[in-house]
């Protein structure tokens, strides 16, 4: 009766212990994997995640009192075709794990989850942050190309009419061959 310290049922006891495991488990859990990643205030973790389609996702980790808060940007909002990509990735949820596509008020995509502050474990940690490494730079040309068609074929005619590479466009050669910008 005289102990008034907040208990969350969470396996450290009290909600401040939960949020001192959960901290330390990320930043240990980032700093084995050797990933870029900042703290710009106490439980808030910026965390770089490398790709090769997209050459880096940003994500957020965020610890709360009851959970961690994760959302990683994907791409912008789509320029056209919006349906097919909402629908497209409306689709996809029904896959992933532990995350979901969202949009933001300004129709940008993110993938984002929510977990209790008892399931961040380092390989918990880990298959999350590779749920959003695999799905944000995996689905990023799909993206690309359901929303950015027509920017994709105007960018191209734009760099041939002036001799400039268009190297990092090779994954649309489909979209940028025999199409008139």
């Amino acid at each position: 009766m005289g102990d008034e310290r907040e208990t969350s049922g969470t396996a450290g006891g009290t909600t401040a212990g939960a949020v001192v495991t959960a901290r330390a488990v990320i930043e240990r859990t980032l700093t084995d994997a050797e990933l870029a990643w900042e703290s710009p205030s106490d439980g808030t973790y910026v965390v770089k995640l490398p790709g090769t389609r997209k050459l880096s996702t940003t994500c957020s980790l965020v610890v709360g009192r009851h959970s961690l808060s994760l959302n990683a940007f994907v791409v912008r909002h789509p320029d056209e075709n919006h349906e097919a990509v909402h629908r497209w990735l409306l689709e996809r949820n029904t896959r992933l794990y532990g995350v979901s596509y969202a949009i933001d008020k300004l129709g940008d995509i993110y993938l984002v989850g929510k977990f209790p502050l008892a399931a961040v474990t380092p390989d918990e940690l880990d298959r999350l942050l590779g749920t959003v490494l695999e799905n944000a730079d995996g689905s990023f040309n799909t993206l690309l190309e359901m929303g950015f068609a027509t920017a994709i074929r105007k960018e191209y005619a734009w760099r041939v009419s002036r001799g400039e590479s268009t190297r990092n466009l090779d994954a649309f050669t489909h979209l940028t061959q025999g199409r008139p910008a």
